[in-house]
């Protein structure tokens, strides 16, 4: 791992840049002390970092688990209480790692990967837009299509329109344009551009420009438009900001819900972060999942046990990673430690990076993950791609991750259903002599109930004195219902006149007087 330093060290700066004001924003989203997301990025970084398999994946308090963190908070009595479901949480994230639950992810098709990745991608832009321009009512890192303001994406934007704060929106054009000319331009020109990240740079420009432009009227930043990280007095009040879980609680039935809520959706945001991240590495890496619910549950565990929120591996951090070069988890260890030693030694400083800065970074992670080309893409590979990469996308942006994932999913499946109806079998008349139609149907390598419709269709649409040919040659599997069907259609067939030729591996059968007996040779096989 250390022999990458040189590309992990740059690439885990400009993820401490990300994760920064996520891990801040998702804690205030989701009615947590803010220290609760500082604490959950540094687990997620040091701790799950070294446990999991993943050279590339960076874990965190995740957008997707905030409206359930608000809502358990108010219902269970108190923060210390919905701690307790965090560590049981874990307890079963680490049950469904041993039980080897990991290979669900393995499940979910291309298409409503790729969708999730660019749905990430448009929202991550459509909510920094106004961050970029100074209007910070909604925090950093709600995601969901209606907003914690009372506001939803849109609306916001619109908003944004009326409240342009001029320092923040100059310095985040400023700092956008740094951005795009260190990537396109000055990183291909010296090698001293390719170790020192643009986001680095950007954020110095950042702070210096808050610094310059204090006593401006015009320019100058509010700090409610700056990054806040709590600021201890001393080494007490410090340690004061953690927070211990209240274990007498555990009785409570409520607990056991949500931790049981907290583990599966954890589980399941990891587990497709899991696949999108593995599919963006260059060096396509296969991340064990069984491994990764292990790491995640005893990151859960360990956050829980000293106040931070619950965690996730995070798309937004890891496709940040990938795109600035990590190639080993030593990136995304390292940027734990760039959390932890900055909440301790320079908070100050910290509170001095505008959010537009932080905007525009994540404007150009999101264009990353939303290019253009890849609609291009996905929409030459046909409809059967197209439809759920774009329900994915529609889910993610109008709802929030969750629910556009199992939109996609859902119609994912439908289009797999209509598939399998249409190829269930191939027809056609090869000719017509002594007055009936010479017909051969042959049926697929595996043909299911599913497939019900479009056979019975195709038999009742037969016409009268058919000499019907019915190869099941190729076929493997063939379910009980259709054998039924088969059956039924021989008894039909010769009230009106329609021979049937079974042609198999065993030989051809002129008029078979049952299916089910000759399909029993061999259950559900032909």
């Amino acid at each position: 791992m250390f022999k990458t330093i040189k590309k992990d060290l740059p690439a885990s700066i400009v993820v401490f840049f990300v994760a920064l004001p996520l891990c801040l924003g998702i804690a205030l989203a989701s009615g947590a002390p803010l220290f609760s997301g500082l604490i959950a990025g540094i687990v997620g970084g040091i701790v799950v970092g070294a446990l999991s398999g993943s050279n590339i994946g960076v874990s965190g308090p995740a957008a997707g688990l905030a409206a359930i963190v608000l809502t358990a908070i108010g219902a269970l009595g108190g923060y210390q209480n919905f701690l307790v479901a965090v560590v049981l949480g874990g307890v079963i994230q680490l049950l469904f790692g041993v039980l080897r639950a990991g290979i669900i992810g393995y499940y979910f098709p291309s298409s409503v990967i790729k969708g999730m990745l660019t749905g990430i991608g448009i929202i991550i832009i459509l909510k920094q837009i106004p961050h970029f321009f100074g209007y910070d009512a909604d925090p950093e890192g709600d995601f969901a299509f209606f907003q914690v303001d009372g506001e939803n994406t849109f609306s916001d934007l619109f908003r944004t329109l009326k409240f342009i704060t001029p320092g923040s929106a100059i310095i985040g054009i400023v700092g956008l344009a740094i951005l795009i000319l260190w990537e396109k331009v000055l990183s291909k020109k010296a090698k001293i551009f390719q170790l020192i990240q643009g986001p680095l740079v950007v954020v110095v420009v950042g702070i210096v420009f808050y610094i310059l432009t204090q006593s401006n009227e015009t320019l100058s930043i509010a700090k409610t438009h700056l990054v806040s990280v709590p600021v201890p007095e001393d080494s007490a009040s410090f340690f004061a900001q953690f927070s211990f879980p209240n274990f007498s609680a555990i009785t409570n039935p409520d607990i056991w819900v949500v931790a049981f809520t907290i583990a599966l959706v954890a589980s399941l945001e990891t587990l497709l972060c899991v696949e999108a991240t593995d599919k963006l590495d260059p060096h396509k890496n296969v991340t064990p999942t069984n491994r990764e619910l292990l790491a995640q549950g005893t990151g859960n565990i360990i956050s829980g046990l000293i106040g931070g929120l619950p965690i996730t591996q995070v798309i937004v951090r890891s496709s940040a990673n990938i795109q600035s070069g990590g190639v080993s988890k030593m990136s995304a260890i390292i940027h734990g430690f760039f959390l932890l030693i900055s909440v301790i030694v320079i908070p100050t400083l910290l509170n001095m990076i505008p959010l537009s800065v932080l905007a525009a970074i994540l404007l150009l992670v999101g264009y990353k993950l939303a290019k253009p080309s890849t609609f291009k893409q996905m929409f030459s590979l046909g409809w059967k791609q197209w439809v759920p990469f774009t329900a994915t996308i529609l889910g993610i942006v109008f709802v929030d991750l969750l629910w556009g994932i199992g939109l996609g999913l859902g119609v994912g499946i439908v289009v797999i259903l209509i598939k399998s109806f249409q190829n269930s079998h191939f027809l056609h008349i090869e000719d017509k002599s002594n007055g009936k139609h010479r017909i051969k149907m042959t049926l697929a390598e595996e043909v299911t109930f599913f497939n019900k419709g479009a056979i019975l269709k195709e038999l009742d649409s037969l016409p009268r004195d058919t000499y019907l040919e019915l190869d099941v040659t190729k076929t493997r599997y063939l379910d009980n219902d259709i054998i039924e069907i088969l059956e039924d259609f021989a008894f039909k067939a010769t009230e009106r006149n329609i021979d049937i030729q079974l042609i198999s591996e065993r030989g051809t059968v002129e008029n078979p007087e049952s299916f089910i007996d000759f399909f029993k040779l061999r259950p559900k096989t032909a």
